[in-house]
């Protein structure tokens, strides 16, 4: 992203001294204070700086990206936005069956889970679909999203933070395997969810009297074979009862088999087949099914640092139709409405013009990939978050964006920060974090004892950066016990 010919950045600002608790921790970690870039300023703008180390200069944040995503849907799309899944046909429906096609278009829900589905299906029978005399057709069209391999990141193809995002995207294309032990029948007992068309998974496994340790590996599961999930181990009865949420291993079969799947389990017939289609022009709308709305969606992105969700959302915003270049001089963007097809391009013009007209030059802009930080390319300065931080504090909507960050030492991803029994930090703090090889991050906000609110941001860029998060969680307690 560039800025438009003849505008400059502000000079950067000179930096502040490191607190010595920071300089410590780094030094412990064996980490040089050249890998930190930080900041802390008052939310308000009101006074000098606290803190400022680097603070212009580009670094990977992992997942503090998803502050970008996320408050720009918020500003863009509104607190109450929701995603719509559309269930059309070509048929006529008689007697409790539908003689013709049942036509699911995928509409970018992030959250379209196995409850929500089945609470549709319901609906459905109620409207008098109980049996399909036809085929049932999902149509994924409303993205156009490039060939993905879930291990190409970073090997680890299983795990469900791979998972790519669908315009039908469902149930995080996840399996969750439960595993309950049995010890007088010496077995564990197998039980999953959705149930998936046409996959066989092992209902028992035997059991060992090993440690609990690395379980999932003592499992020795088998994932070659799109049709079945096998155990070739044992699983040790110490674990008590597990669960093991996989990628399901045929990510592009996943919505027909696990749609069929739920569909026969809610009471429905199909004579035809589960499959990928168009919606023809027509078919005519049978039902709606709204996601849950903006704000409930974007706080399991920053308490869990969600990143699938975190592309959904950055998709959508994708869809907005780009402005004319009238329009673009007379309006704002989040007037403009109608949807196209979602694409990862579109998503970051729509978001480089959303921050050049919000924050206007005072930052460098972000350099976004997908929107969700799982990417080596994403690139922000820490003043580039601390100018989104002061502007979301001032947005109507603030508090529903606050609100969607953990708590340090209380819940989520920031759980684990603000530990001590005399953190100042700890409940005072809303905070997303951010983890990647060579990756350690945190911003958001802290309420000082001093009775301040103050942007908080930190991050290390360095091959031991995983070993500097104490420096990170210093950073935040010394934020969180400045004086007035």
């Amino acid at each position: 992203m560039t800025l438009s010919p003849g505008l400059a950045l502000p000079a950067p600002r000179a930096d502040t001294p490191l607190p010595a608790t920071v300089l410590a921790a780094l030094t412990r970690a064996g980490v040089p204070a050249s890998a930190l870039s930080a900041l802390v300023i008052p939310v308000n703008g009101a006074g000098s700086d606290r803190l400022r180390y680097q603070a212009d200069r580009p670094v990977n944040p992992a997942s503090v990206m998803k502050l970008v995503t996320t408050y720009a849907a918020m500003d863009m799309l509104g607190a109450d936005f929701t995603w719509r899944t559309d269930f059309y046909t070509d048929g006529q429906i008689d007697n409790g069956t539908l003689r013709g096609n049942l036509y699911v278009r995928g509409g970018g829900d992030p959250k379209l889970v196995l409850e929500r589905i089945q609470d549709t299906f319901f609906a459905l029978h109620s409207k008098g679909v109980q049996v399909i005399l036809g085929d049932m057709v999902l149509d994924h069209s409303s993205f156009d999203l490039p060939s993905h391999d879930p291990g190409e990141f970073d090997g680890e193809s299983l795990r469900p933070y791979n998972a790519s995002p669908d315009a039908l995207l469902v149930n995080f294309k996840s399996v969750v395997l439960n595993f309950q032990p049995d010890p007088k029948a010496g077995v564990a007992y197998v039980t999953s969810e959705p149930p998936m068309a046409r996959l066989a998974i092992d209902a028992t496994v035997p059991l060992s009297r090993s440690g609990c340790g690395n379980w999932r590996d003592t499992l020795q599961a088998r994932f070659d074979d799109a049709n079945t999930i096998r155990f070739e181990g044992r699983y040790p009865q110490r674990c008590g009862e597990k669960v093991w949420p996989v990628a399901y291993q045929e990510p592009d079969s996943y919505a027909e088999r696990a749609f069929e799947g739920l569909w026969r389990a809610s009471g429905g017939a199909i004579t035809g087949r589960v499959r990928v289609g168009l919606v023809p022009k027509e078919a005519r709308l049978l039902h709606e099914a709204y996601s849950l709305p903006l704000t409930d969606i974007i706080s399991d992105v920053n308490h869990w640092s969600n990143n699938v969700m975190a592309q959904q959302v950055f998709l959508t915003l994708g869809r907005l139709a780009p402005p004319t270049r009238q329009e673009a001089r007379s309006a704002p963007i989040g007037t403009f409405t109608p949807l196209v097809t979602g694409r990862f391009e579109r998503s970051r013009e729509v978001v480089a013009r959303w921050w050049r007209t919000s924050f206007g030059i005072r930052s460098t802009p972000p350099v976004l990939e997908n929107g969700s930080g799982l990417s080596r390319n994403e690139r922000i300065t820490p003043q580039g978050l601390g100018d989104l931080l002061r502007h979301a504090a001032r947005h109507p909507q603030s508090n529903k964006f606050i609100e969607s960050l953990s708590v340090a030492g209380v819940n989520g991803t920031a759980s684990r920060l603000a530990r001590g029994s005399n953190s100042a930090a700890r409940g005072n703090a809303w905070i997303k974090t951010g983890t990647l090889k060579d990756v350690t991050g945190i911003a958001g906000y802290v309420d000082a004892t001093g009775g301040s609110r103050f942007a908080v941001v930190g991050f290390v860029n360095h091959a031991n950066a995983s070993a500097a998060r104490p420096a990170l969680d210093a950073l935040l307690e010394w934020a969180a016990s400045q004086p007035d």
